[in-house]
């Protein structure tokens, strides 16, 4: 059903127009992240198509392979699944023992550095871009570090600039702009803040 709204006697739209508007057709920095031939771009959004996002495409050392064959360094003993997304797989860097769940997208303008035995759960995205907003809408980008040990659950979304710390733990549907989470603590909330210690004092095992 449309939603109707009703203007109060004397009020009409003029506010609007005293609100600045950026013209999105000369924000400065398209294509700024495309730092290979073009020909390698649109070559990669192929295959990624086919061979990584591809649900029916289960197999997950196939999707390493390719992903490694067009530059991404990626360890051993890493399970990558279906439904995953990387926007330049040259900017991403995968340490051992690793698991990435469905559906985990990787949108790396900038680079997203992830240490050993971590695990990035379904869903979630990693974006390394945004806009100056408040200036020209001008694209900026600030690479991500996740550190070893650390379990990002599902549904969250890791903003440019974060850095999560040895062994920390982001919280199911959590939002992280671009903050410094310490090792070994649990966040959670948006936007996420300190919820408790992931392991007792004196657990090192």
């Amino acid at each position: 059903m449309p939603v109707v709204y009703v203007l109060a006697q004397g009020e009409n739209m003029e506010h609007e127009a005293t609100q600045r508007v950026i013209n999105l057709a000369q924000a400065p920095g398209e294509r700024r992240a495309w730092d290979r031939p073009v020909w390698v771009i649109y070559m990669w959004a192929l295959v990624e198509l086919v061979l990584v996002t591809n649900p029916f495409q289960i197999s997950s050392k196939l999707r390493l392979m390719v992903l490694r064959l067009f530059g991404a360094r990626i360890g051993v003993d890493v399970i990558f699944r279906p439904r995953t997304r990387v926007k330049f797989p040259w900017k991403l860097e995968i340490g051992d023992r690793c698991w990435i769940g469905e559906g985990v997208w990787f949108h790396n303008q900038d680079h997203i550095v992830i240490g050993n035995d971590v695990s990035i759960s379904q869903e979630t995205l990693l974006t390394t871009g945004s806009h100056a907003y408040r200036r020209d809408m001008a694209l900026i980008t600030r690479p991500i570090h996740v550190a070893d040990g650390a379990w990002i659950t599902s549904r969250c979304v890791i903003l440019g600039g974060t850095h999560i710390g040895v062994s920390a733990v982001i919280s199911p549907l959590s939002l992280v702009r671009g903050q410094n989470v310490p090792d070994g603590e649990v966040w959670g909330g948006v936007p996420s803040r300190y919820v408790e210690r992931r392991f007792s004092k004196g657990d090192v095992s």
